[in-house]
């Protein structure tokens, strides 16, 4: 089992941070989150302070400012988190899709990696959309349809920098094995 528990970035001290660091904490507490922790993604995007100030705004736009409803943003967000087996995005995430009206069975059979078939028809949509796209790098025809009708042609191009988003982020958090908070269990097992 691979070691998440040993995060490959120098552990940053919230009270040391450099004037840079410090903007990047405060712009992201200024923005739509309202709220800055020393964890997840925001932790690791402080070790590149220009990188992350871009990254930040981009997810706070495509979280919390597309025309995609929350419930299937969220849904997308599940969606990534397990192609990718992001524990930490997995963790993060499950409340909010819950909150957001995500049916709990729905959520067990995407963390398993089954079609989630008692799921609503648009997020059926969304989950054929998001494992065509990531399986084979592109979205046939029907299936593109499908999403166009519900979320028309903005939603779907937000719909795909959702995807886009959270997969950076994925990768991000699994690279530098971003621990889970204390008392959280991991969503997945981990590779060998």
């Amino acid at each position: 089992m691979a070691d998440m528990q040993s995060p490959r970035l120098t552990k940053l001290d919230q009270n040391n941070l450099t004037a840079e660091q410090s903007s990047l904490a405060d712009s992201i507490k200024a923005g739509p989150r309202g709220q800055f922790r020393m964890s997840g993604p925001f932790a690791i995007y402080l070790h590149s302070p220009t990188f992350g100030e871009l990254a930040q705004k981009l997810g706070g736009h495509l979280r919390f400012k597309t025309s995609v409803p929350p419930r299937l943003s969220e849904f997308a967000i599940l969606c990534t988190a397990q192609h990718w087996k992001a524990q930490y995005e997995w963790a993060m995430h499950v409340p909010m899709a819950e909150k957001q009206g995500v049916k709990p069975q729905t959520i067990r059979d995407i963390q398993a990696g089954r079609a989630p078939k008692s799921a609503p028809r648009d997020e059926l949509a969304i989950y054929a959309f998001a494992k065509e796209l990531y399986a084979k790098r592109r979205v046939g025809t029907a299936t593109f349809n499908r999403v166009r009708k519900i979320l028309g042609e903005a939603g779907t191009v937000e719909l795909v920098g959702i995807l886009g988003y959270y997969a950076l982020v994925s990768m991000i958090l699994n690279t530098f094995r971003m621990p889970l908070p204390e008392g959280i269990k991991p969503g997945f097992r981990e590779p060998s």
